[in-house]
């Protein structure tokens, strides 16, 4: 079976897309192509609602593109999940966001999980994603490292740092897991399992498995309800190009 996964990163930072393919890669099934890619307007980071509210056209243009050449699914590579039911409503396939599925992967790993994200400001963002995915009783507590997104290939002590703060988060919560909050921490997660000697559970990893075999089920999104495709509809201005049409 083929299976074609298109993972994007809703920032535009070449670097971290780079990062997330080869996590994303490491677990693909033979037969399973990975195709990664930032969108060509957004945010370097995202750090903000204002930085997520303005990542989601970029990741709906790349959905849309995919639809075009065929992809069969989608990882979204954002631990905000932006624009998750927006992209659901364009896709014909799955579309997973990182932090959903990290969060329910945690919960087959013991009682609770806790979440360390980058910066102290997003740790609202990962409550609300805690309590819409229905995991609260799972969620012990949401903790932050306080590097920025960008930084964390850049720090020589990111990984110390990192480990400090999974550390010190599982024994303030008495956590039996740990779930990373940014996907720029994708390539650290098998150094912070062995560092840490509880189970540390990346997104990218944990949505691409997800995808593909939601795929291999052949299951996808309803499209006969609240996540059918938008209705035909004029957009103004800079988002022109996002005019919908039937069919």
């Amino acid at each position: 079976m083929t299976v074609r996964i298109k993972v994007v990163n809703p920032n535009t930072s070449a670097a971290m897309t780079r990062g997330i393919h080869g996590a994303a890669l490491a677990v693909a099934a033979p037969g399973t192509t990975i195709e990664s890619t930032s969108p060509a307007m957004g945010p370097a980071s995202i750090e903000s609602h204002y930085d997520e509210a303005l990542s989601v056209p970029g990741v709906l243009a790349e959905v849309a593109e995919g639809e075009r050449s065929g992809v069969d699914g989608y990882v979204l590579a954002c631990f905000g999940d932006p624009g998750l039911d927006a992209a659901r409503e364009l896709a014909a396939g799955p579309v997973v966001g990182i932090a959903e599925a990290a969060m329910r992967t945690a919960t087959y790993l013991g009682r609770t999980f806790t979440v360390v994200t980058t910066l102290a400001r997003t740790r609202g963002r990962a409550w609300d994603l805690v309590e819409r995915y229905g995991v609260t009783k799972f969620c012990a507590g949401v903790h932050d490292v306080d590097i920025p997104v960008l930084e964390l290939d850049q720090d020589p002590d990111t990984l110390e740092k990192l480990t400090e703060a999974c550390a010190s988060a599982l024994a303030r919560d008495g956590a039996d897991a740990v779930v990373l909050g940014c996907a720029g921490m994708a390539d650290l997660c098998a150094d912070l399992t062995k560092a840490l000697g509880a189970p540390v559970v990346d997104g990218v990893r944990a949505a691409t498995l997800q995808v593909q075999s939601l795929v291999a089920m052949a299951l996808t999104t309803n499209k006969h309800g609240e996540y059918a495709a938008p209705l035909p509809k004029a957009y103004s201005g800079l988002l022109h190009p996002f005019t919908t049409s039937p069919g």
